[in-house]
């Protein structure tokens, strides 16, 4: 053998030794090093987690009174590994069980069926567990019929009943509280792939709106979890894991049961009262909150839901009204989703801005029945002239053409269409103070921010839609092409990126582009009376365990300061209080034994109805009470609800008549819901809503108003 021959060799054997030395590493590092991980992930493919969802946590008012519990339903429930191994898998069973109880064949068939057996497309209703657990077909059986189930095991073979928790929502005193409660529903792929930081097991039942979604991480508890092991026939070999639920905490609100419901029912009632004037009066919502901490005592909103329905199911029917705008979209929560230009109760900031531009407010001005703008005559509310008033009386009565002619020579003075560089923009400022454009922060999901129409947001807005103005012809229908629509589109075009001047004259009576929510108004009244700290609005006052261990409080936030000096303050809060005297809300709360303050607010809007009707004037009514001492907040608005007095006002003073206990033209302390003229601030004492009661299933067996909940699979 040469020696090219043995160098060849020896490469060769030097690969091989290597290679052999590379394999026996890497057969070490599996078998050894890295075998815990791999046997775990071996048998996690042999393993089954059974969930059992924790028992989920009260939603109560601030005396304990509960608006969110637990009620014991009673559950069929069918076991997958035993209905399967019949002959004709058990339809059969399930058509003899959908007979007895009156349940449709091809829902609870689809209910059964596990979701990674049915395809694509064909998944709505299916059962995201395993079927390892015994799957509920429904919650609220008749214990007569459960009983007989239970009995004729030879003919309902799999098929079994037991009691459960469902969510409830007690409807007290007319109570709905849907918007602000929110419901509990199932999980969603969404949910399931952890995109909201959260982890979740497959059949819990999370929060999906309101409180319940906001505070689902305590109300929910924690599941517990047993593991099985099974064969590669699916049959269990042995138990790995089993860990009992934990209970889930109790959330106590500052919402007070008897105001909520008298709230709902006076917006409820003046949707009706808007509707019987010939509006159409499509939906409305109404606030009251604490204006020394922002804490929110009611909250409502019109036209609204049952959150029960949820728990039961909703038809078709039910679950397409929710969103749809024949029905008033229910599903929307107007008190912190809906954006409507503010109208007359901007004018609060109107007078700031005023004070700040250094106009006097102890002088009186003229109250003209229009102003001249350019070629448009900017009029007052039904053309009227006031002659010269004092600006407390231009509140009062909600002059219009003040604030026009204030608002036009400001805007002339900041260089009109070639603003300065040092704009002193005193009205926009003013609403800046106030917060508007700015979320309240409110503890509730999806509130909408506002719109503060100023220089910066007609930029923006002119770079989004100038396109589509200057090629206006070219992009709308023959129909949409108007004298006025035509005009308007070519000032859009030319001009659309400047504050005009009859941007600057809307803005000062809170019409135009600027746009605020219900809750946002409430928070601004709220600064007035107390004295110009903006609170962000809470609901949330704690966290408490079912032991009365206090998991977390929630302290009430100062957001900062509107900047009013006292006097000009102290006019602003005289002016409102005149209102209720000699002004636009005199009529209603004449002889009120209440000193209240408030402001009514008409808001035009532009744009039509389904039916191609105009859409109807916006109602305002923002105010506080009592006047001298302020502590309630309360603002109602009804959307296409005409005017604000007539159809909010009274509103506003139903809810006033709830809080103080107002019988006629006496507040009777003993009827008042805070007796001390105050929201309780302990935290209360929470118990089970109802006693046990015996198991029909099982007589003389208690079963607990707030049980387990029946354990579901995880797969």
């Amino acid at each position: 053998m040469n020696q090219r021959s043995r160098l060849s060799l020896l490469v060769t054997q030097i690969f091989f030794a290597s290679l052999m030395l590379a394999l026996f590493g890497r057969l070490f590092y599996l078998q050894i090093a890295a075998g815990p991980i791999y046997r775990d992930a071996a048998l996690s493919i042999q393993s089954r987690d059974v969930v059992t969802p924790a028992n989920r946590g009260f939603i109560v008012d601030s005396s304990g009174v509960p608006l969110a519990l637990n009620k014991v339903g009673l559950a069929i429930t069918v076991d997958r590994t035993k209905i399967d191994k019949l002959p004709d898998k058990g339809e059969a069973v399930i058509r003899d069980l959908v007979g007895l109880l009156g349940l449709n064949y091809a829902d609870v068939w689809q209910r059964t069926r596990l979701c990674g057996e049915l395809p694509k497309g064909q998944k709505a209703g299916c059962w995201t567990g395993s079927r390892f657990q015994p799957i509920p077909i429904t919650k609220e059986a008749d214990p007569q019929l459960a009983l007989r189930i239970v009995e004729r095991s030879d003919r309902y073979p799999g098929v079994t009943a037991s009691p459960v928790a469902i969510r409830s929502y007690p409807e007290n005193l007319g109570l709905s509280g849907g918007h602000v409660l929110g419901y509990v529903g199932p999980l969603t792929e969404e949910d399931l792939s952890g995109a909201n930081g959260r982890t979740y097991f497959r059949s819990e039942s999370i929060g999906k709106a309101g409180l319940e979604s906001m505070y689902d991480s305590y109300l929910r508890g924690v599941p517990g979890i047993k593991t099985f092991i099974v064969d590669r026939k699916e049959a269990v070999t042995t138990t790995r894991k089993n860990t009992e639920p934990i209970a889930g905490s109790h959330l106590v609100t500052s919402l007070d049961m008897r105001l909520q419901a008298a709230s709902e029912k006076a917006l409820a009632d003046a949707v009706k009262r808007a509707r019987g004037l010939g509006f159409p009066a499509d939906g409305g919502a109404a606030i009251v909150m604490d204006v020394r901490n922002g804490q929110v005592l009611a909250l409502a909103s019109h036209p609204t839901f049952d959150p029960n329905a949820f728990e039961r199911g909703l038809s078709v029917e039910q679950a397409n009204n929710l969103f749809s705008e024949k029905a008033g979209v229910p599903a929307l929560n107007r008190a912190l989703q809906g954006l409507y230009a503010p109208a007359s109760t901007f004018k609060a900031v109107s007078l700031v801005a005023a004070a700040d531009a250094g106009y006097d407010l102890k002088k009186n001005y003229a109250c003209p029945a229009e102003v001249q703008v350019g070629n448009r005559a900017f009029k007052n509310f039904e053309s009227r002239a006031q002659g010269t008033i004092s600006i407390k009386k231009a509140i009062a009565i909600s002059c219009d053409t003040i604030w026009y002619q204030i608002a036009y020579d400001e805007w002339v003075r900041d260089g009109g269409l070639r603003p300065k560089s040092n704009a002193n923009d005193y009205f926009y400022n003013a609403a800046k103070r106030f917060q508007i454009g700015v979320k309240t922060g409110i503890d509730l999901p999806s509130e909408s921010s506002g719109r503060l129409a100023d220089r910066q947001w007609r930029k923006d807005w002119y770079s989004q839609n100038k396109d589509f103005y200057c090629n206006y012809k070219e992009r709308t229908k023959k129909s949409a092409q108007t004298p006025f629509l035509l005009e308007l589109a070519r000032e859009n075009c030319l001009n659309g990126d400047k504050i005009r001047a009859g941007d600057a004259v809307n803005f000062s009576i809170g019409q135009g582009d600027t746009v605020i929510t219900p809750i946002k108004l409430a928070q601004m009244y709220a600064a007035i009376a107390n004295g110009g700290t903006i609170w962000k609005p809470t609901i949330a006052k704690a966290v408490v365990k079912s032991d009365g261990t206090v998991v977390k409080k929630f302290q009430s936030e100062n957001l900062g300061d509107i900047g009013v000096d006292p006097v000009t303050l102290k006019l602003l809060q005289e002016s409102l209080h005149e209102v209720t005297l000699t002004g636009t809300s005199a009529g209603v709360f004449n002889g009120f034994p209440v000193q209240t303050s408030g402001k009514t607010g008409t808001a035009q809007v532009f744009g039509r109805n389904l039916n191609g009707s105009l859409k109807a004037d916006t109602s305002w009514y923002a105010a506080y009470a009592p006047t001298q001492s302020p502590r309630y907040a309360v603002v109602m608005m009804v959307s296409q609800g005409g005017y604000g007095a007539s159809t909010s006002g009274i509103g506003v003073k139903n809810i006033f008549e709830a809080l103080f206990g107002v019988q006629g033209r006496t507040a009777k302390p003993e009827l008042a819901l805070f007796p001390e003229g105050k929201p309780p601030t302990k935290l209360p004492r929470i118990s089970p809503a109802t006693k046990a009661k015996p198991s029909i299933l099982n007589p003389g067996k208690a079963v607990s108003a707030s049980p387990t909940p029946k354990a579901v699979a995880k797969r």
